[in-house]
């Protein structure tokens, strides 16, 4: 059964294309507006940057009705070139609100993130809001410390395969499909046909290695005990005490206690400037609105999430599917 929000969706799309209001492959392109500095509060000449990294990680642009969004990847490499510049930036707070995504976005931001704590020498600590599972968690293992918010929900130590299959729908509908291949494997992972034993088995040891970076990654910078390793290895979520006890996160708190730690690890004033990066300055910013904003503020006419709605693309994620979409 069609959750009532796909379906809703689907309808309004369907009576645009109906009345000759919508055409295929609209939108007005990505924002042109350069980032700008924001000041969120305090006086000194030290800052800490606030940055964040929400829902689904993807090195893809997100494809909206009327507009393309930049992808998770360009947005945090696009900031964290224009804070290269700013030596006065001593310390970073990554405000994490993620399901994941898929691994080569989630392990790129990994990576970003962790030369941009090494090259410039500032303190970086990972504040997880509702949700920072999966990708979501492996971005915030460069972090010197990382925070949870009480009611987090966190882990997801692992990878999932994706694959739709549309086979049954196509022998239902009587359409088939012809294929001519240069090798028994050049289709494997087709959504066309049922996979193969040997496919299964390739797929799986794909998805093993993929796993085991994830969790050599978590052993390199967090040093678990062998049996919460264990623990965490089945991939399951935990709350943010549980995190805690296992040593997948350093404090449960809040966004302030957040930037406390980064102050004191930083060993800045109270005084020091809590910045951020908008395309827009926003009248009442706050460190919990957004940091990145689309060039255009004004409301849409007619918004669709279709990132929540649509399944994934084939591939291995970082992902914690129950939330995708949520």
């Amino acid at each position: 059964m069609l959750r009532p929000r796909f379906t809703t969706c689907l309808t309004l799309v369907a009576c645009l294309a109906l009345s000759g209001c919508m055409q295929a492959n609209v939108n007005f392109g990505q924002p042109t507006t350069p980032y700008k500095e924001q000041v969120l509060e305090g006086t000194g000449t030290d800052k800490i940057l606030v940055l964040g990294i929400e829902g689904l990680i993807s090195e893809h642009a997100r494809e909206g009705l009327l507009r393309t969004k930049p992808s998770t990847v360009q947005e945090l490499v696009a900031q964290l070139k224009l804070a290269r510049k700013d030596k006065d930036i001593k310390a970073v707070v990554l405000k994490i609100d993620s399901p994941g995504g898929t691994t080569t976005a989630s392990d790129i931001l990994y990576h970003e993130l962790l030369s941009y704590k090494q090259q410039s020498k500032v303190k970086l600590v990972a504040a997880m809001m509702g949700l920072a599972a999966s990708g979501g968690y492996y971005v915030a293992l460069p972090a010197d410390h990382i925070l949870a918010h009480p009611t987090t929900i966190t882990g997801s130590v692992g990878v999932i395969f994706l694959q739709p299959r549309v086979a049954g729908l196509m022998d239902k509908i009587g359409v088939g499909m012809d294929v001519s291949k240069s090798g028994s494997l050049k289709d494997m992972g087709s959504p066309f046909r049922a996979a193969t034993e040997e496919e299964k088995r390739l797929v799986g040891a794909m998805t093993r290695a993929q796993a085991a970076r994830f969790l050599d990654l978590v052993q390199q910078h967090r040093s678990l005990e062998p049996a919460a390793l264990g623990i965490v290895a089945s991939a399951r979520v935990f709350t943010a005490a549980e995190a805690r006890d296992l040593g997948l996160i350093d404090s449960v708190g809040y966004l302030d206690d957040a930037l406390a730690q980064a102050r004191t690890l930083a060993g800045l004033p109270e005084d020091a400037k809590v910045v951020t990066y908008r395309r827009r300055p926003a009248a009442d910013g706050t460190y919990y609105l957004p940091g990145v904003e689309a060039e255009d503020s004004r409301p849409a006419l007619l918004h669709l999430d279709l990132d929540g709605l649509l399944p994934p693309r084939a591939g291995l994620y970082y992902l914690w599917t129950p939330a995708y979409g949520q």
